[in-house]
């Protein structure tokens, strides 16, 4: 019996391999139906995916802005640009000598009158130049006076003098020739006694002469030809001696009219040149100081050939800075550019600031915003909305923009209040939305896009 109970004991810890079928060992029928349904609507759900996109036409990509709703601060206006403050005269002084810098007596920002000394050069060699040239004329004005005054009473006498004696030693000789001859005649004289009585006689006769004409010119005085010379020579000594002064006073550099210093671009000691200039380190400067009325400022501006015609002469405009936008000046178009700019299809324009502050500095940015005649605007601020030029489109004579919105194109007709350089102010917007810039030439309405630069 003990080995039958152990029997039994031994078969109850088999496992029994028929109760797999309906155990847990398995998940059951219906889970397995889910997980198989599954499967299948999620690759249903793929293909379809993948013949949308193989079948589909590409969504085209677009560049957007958000447009901005605006009110003008000033009525009338009928373009707004922007540009920069400029001195209307901006003067650099350069030196008319090429010399050393001896003394130089402003800063940046200092304010000068007109003639005012800035700058002295070494002038040594200078002022020897015009001692040299001023002896030179003194001496040839006093040359020219002698001439003109002629000879004086006493120059006169003493040719006179000269004159009758020699014509008393004349009479003598023809007297001692005359006895010579007769006794030559007699043969008391050799004939060479009455030779050399003949040579002095016509020797003296020459002489008086000789002094006769110096007595008659000096009575005549100088000819009227010698005097043109000496006057002439005068005239180019008093040329070179007026040349020689302007060179020294070149050494004295002053300013041409009241303002204020811009720039100082020489040193004492450093050799400044009225030719070329030098870019190497201690090569002579060409320019020494640049100054500017600051009292009289302009605004330039490149105004696109579009916008062009909204502008005539003498037009208002306020001008407003980025530095201090509060601060608004009165300004009038002063000049138009006869040419325009073929390479940045733009006609330059300056507007004259009509009463400048010390706020204001050559080359700020600055905006400028031109106003409409009296007769063409009321006080009425005109609001809307500013889109840049590139979003607005002509469709059918209607300008319309495009509005990027669920990943579609919505055309939305628009009415441009004011035109300016980069953009317009229109009425059909409310602002804040997202506006086409860059698409392509057959973008419609309804069309789907995609954001250049989103997922």
């Amino acid at each position: 019996m003990a080995i039958d109970a152990k029997h039994e004991d031994l078969r109850s810890l088999r496992i029994d391999r028929t109760a797999r079928s309906g155990g847990e060992g398995e998940p059951p029928a219906w889970a397995r139906r889910y997980i198989l349904s599954g499967i299948a609507v999620l690759v249903l759900l793929g293909l379809v995916a993948l013949g949308y996109r193989m079948f589909s036409k590409d969504a085209p990509q677009v560049e957007v802005v958000r447009a901005s709703a605006q009110s003008s601060d000033v009525g009338g206006v009928v373009l707004s640009a922007s540009g920069y403050i400029v001195a209307h005269h901006k003067i650099n002084l350069n030196s008319k000598v090429t010399g050393r810098v001896k003394w130089i007596g402003v800063e940046k920002g200092d304010k000068v009158k007109e003639g005012q000394i800035l700058v002295r050069l070494e002038d040594d060699e200078f002022r020897a130049q015009y001692e040299q040239a001023s002896g030179a004329a003194q001496n040839a004005r006093a040359y020219l006076e002698e001439l003109q005054n002629g000879s004086r009473p006493e120059e006169i006498q003493q040719a006179q003098h000269n004159l009758d004696e020699a014509k008393a030693t004349l009479v003598n000789d023809k007297i001692v020739l005359d006895r010579t001859r007769n006794l030559v005649a007699q043969g008391v004289l050799s004939k060479q006694a009455l030779d050399d009585a003949t040579a002095k006689f016509e020797a003296d006769q020459q002489r008086v002469n000789s002094l006769d004409k110096g007595f008659q010119l000096a009575r005549i005085g100088p000819r009227q030809e010698e005097i043109a010379r000496a006057r002439g020579a005068l005239q180019q000594a008093e040329g070179q001696a007026a040349y020689s002064k302007s060179l020294l006073d070149a050494t004295l550099i002053r300013a041409p009219v009241t303002g204020t210093i811009l720039e100082r671009a020489a040193e004492k000691g450093e050799l400044v040149t009225s030719g070329f200039a030098s870019t190497a380190e201690g090569g002579p400067q060409g320019l020494v100081v640049s100054l500017a009325d600051l009292n009289d400022l302009q605004v330039e501006l490149d105004i696109a050939q579009d916008d062009f015609a909204r502008l005539g002469p003498k037009q208002k405009a306020v001008v407003t800075t980025d530095a201090y936008p509060d601060r608004k000046y009165d300004g009038v178009i002063a000049e138009i550019s006869p040419q325009a700019n073929r390479a940045k299809a733009t006609v330059q324009v300056k507007v004259q600031i009509l009463k400048p502050d010390a706020y204001l500095r050559p080359d700020m940015n600055s905006t400028v915003k031109f106003l409409a005649d009296e007769a063409q605007h009321t006080s009425s601020q005109p609001q809307g909305v500013f889109v840049p030029t590139a979003a607005v489109k002509d469709r059918d004579g209607k300008k319309i923009v495009f509005l990027a919105f669920d990943g579609k194109a919505m055309a939305r007709e628009v009415k441009i209040q004011s035109q300016r350089s980069d953009g317009a102010l229109v009425q059909g917007l409310n602002g804040g939305e997202d506006v086409i810039t860059s698409a392509p030439q057959d973008l419609k309405d309804g069309d789907k896009i995609k954001i250049k630069g989103q997922s």
